[in-house]
């Protein structure tokens, strides 16, 4: 006697290629409803289990046709760059794909990450602690550096458009501070992105990050994470897009969570709600912790990169059942199962990033990693050989009881890769 199988199988369409992407694919298709996975254009680790496909996810229309011609259920989007420019509204507003869900939001949701004033107007308007900021152009730079002056130092200057990463300047001198906004505004040192700077109050604290996923209505609020940002050891040096991660954050204990639940969370999504915002998705909410009172930094509209490779691991519930409660709305029927175990990630890099690399050097070693998972940011495959394709190469992630011990696993492991010029932090988790 055969049973047939009630789940529904789909074909889902991821889009990204880092690190983040390997590890919601290898998430992805641990649930049953998957049947297929197409990631575009994915990287050398999602090639090994998914389908990858070489189109760009910023060109919608190469993006439509590859959901209709491989009847495609499901687009998860992986980096921020689609959601900004509107693919979610390109569905909605295309006959033949306004069926098919997108997790992540509407182009105005994402302004949260698209745009920083829009980002501190939304937190001042529905009362989410944020430090005190002003926001400025080319036209009124002099008032901007003149608002520098009533703040203490050291100064923060953000880019108000998306610089990949790279658009904060913290700087301790006035004068400095002062050139720099002239550099920003009038030079457009960073392009466009900062036709518009935000100056914003120094917080001192320590960081976390805060992920949320929800439907528009209801949230859940996955595993928190911290993730180590400079290129050097005991957080120095330039910025980068993150050189590992350790969850869960030690200090984030019941109290802190509670008020980053009911000051922070709730608000969001509420005032998402109220302001007609449609936002199907992740939430990643950098904050401050500040003597036990968390305070906003950031929203980003996605999920973190390297925070993903260790909140994915920790996350047991089906992550493709979240998805589909995702788009039915149906977010408030599901319960949310985490591993109680420490998940800590530590990035591997080419040599010279933050700025310039070499590309194309061949990784050895994969084969010989043993009780952690490796996820793949910037690989390729060439000939078969795995090789280095971007800054951050691959991500080392580990479990443990505790962090140090998860940490532990993974330095024991990129002991064993081998590539030219590899550099990491051998410091992930120092100041906890």
């Amino acid at each position: 006697m055969t049973f047939q199988k009630t789940t529904q199988q789909m074909t889902i369409l991821l889009l990204g290629s880092g690190g983040r992407e390997h590890a919601l694919a290898w998430k992805m298709l641990q649930s049953e409803h998957c049947s297929k996975l197409l990631v575009a254009p994915g990287n050398a680790g999602t090639a090994a289990i998914a389908e990858n496909v070489n189109i760009n996810p910023n060109d919608f229309e190469a993006v439509k046709n590859l959901v209709l011609t491989e009847k495609v259920a499901m687009v998860v989007v992986g980096p921020e760059d689609p959601l900004v420019k509107g693919i979610f509204d390109y569905f909605q507003q295309d006959a033949s794909l306004q069926d098919i869900p997108v997790i992540g939001p509407s182009k105005i949701g994402a302004q949260l990450e698209g745009s920083k004033e829009f980002a501190k107007e939304f937190l001042v308007k529905h009362n989410i602690p944020t430090a005190a900021y002003g926001s400025f152009t080319k036209d009124t730079v002099e008032a901007g550096c003149e608002f520098l002056t009533t703040l203490q130092p050291p100064y923060v200057l953000k880019a108000d458009g998306l610089a990949a990463g790279k658009g904060v300047l913290i700087l301790q001198d006035l004068a400095e501070a002062q050139a720099e906004l002239r550099n920003m505004l009038v030079n457009e040192k960073f392009g466009s992105a900062s036709a518009k700077v935000v100056i914003e109050e120094f917080l001192d604290g320590i960081e976390l990050s805060c992920f949320v996923l929800t439907d528009g209505k209801s949230y859940k609020i996955l595993p928190t994470a911290k993730d180590y940002k400079r290129i050097g050891e005991g957080d120095t040096g330039l910025n980068t897009g993150g050189m590992g991660a350790v969850s869960p954050v030690p200090f984030a204990d019941a109290v802190l969570m509670e008020k980053i639940e009911s000051r922070i969370v709730k608000p969001t999504i509420d005032g998402l709600q109220k302001d007609g915002i449609p936002y199907k998705g992740f939430v990643f909410i950098g904050l401050i912790n500040v003597g036990n009172e968390p305070f906003v930094i950031e929203y980003n509209v996605r999920m973190g990169d390297p925070e993903t490779e260790v909140v994915m691991p920790r996350l047991k519930s089906d992550l493709v059942s979240l998805f589909k409660a995702v788009a039915t709305q149906t977010l408030d029927q599901v319960e949310l199962e985490i591993d109680p175990r420490s998940a800590t990630t530590i990035m591997v890099v080419s040599g010279g990033y933050p700025e310039d690399y070499e590309k194309g050097k061949t990784i050895s070693g994969l084969e010989q990693v043993d009780g952690s998972i490796v996820f793949h940011a910037g690989t390729a495959l060439q000939n078969d050989q795995v090789v280095t394709n971007g800054g951050r190469v691959l991500a080392v992630t580990s479990y443990g009881d505790t962090f140090q011990e998860a940490i532990k696993k993974s330095y024991q492991n990129i002991d064993k890769l081998n590539f030219d010029k590899m550099y990491f932090r051998k410091d992930i988790g120092f100041d906890l």
